[in-house]
């Protein structure tokens, strides 16, 4: 069995497609690149991600003796999160709906 340690953000404010575009760039990839990747990627979504991600190797060091060398990214995933309803006031006294968007960030690092 290989071994994994597992890192999970809740309720980032930020639309899960726009999250996704972010995480589909370090999937698969070596954990110090990863986070040489999202600390240049241009993309709001890349901060939350990149303290989970660096989270995630302390983790993996501190608490379950990991060689951090070793360490990729081997699974990442987006899931929506709460959805808060808005209104907007519009022409002729109507109203429309906004829907804000938040996501669940998860995040698995194996060893290699």
């Amino acid at each position: 069995m290989e071994a994994t340690t597992r890192a999970v953000l809740h309720d980032v404010r930020i639309a899960p497609r726009k999250v996704r575009v972010v995480v589909d760039l370090i999937r698969g990839k070596n954990a110090a690149e990863a986070l040489t990747v999202l600390q240049f990627a241009e993309k709001r979504a890349a901060e939350p991600v990149r303290k989970l991600l660096d989270s995630a190797i302390h983790n993996a060091v501190n608490n379950h003796s990991m060689d951090a060398d070793a360490l990729y990214v081997s699974q990442v995933y987006v899931d929506q999160a709460r959805t808060l309803k808005r209104w907007q006031p519009r022409a002729f006294g109507r109203a429309t709906r906004i829907l804000k968007k938040s996501s669940h960030v998860t995040l698995v690092l194996s060893v290699r």
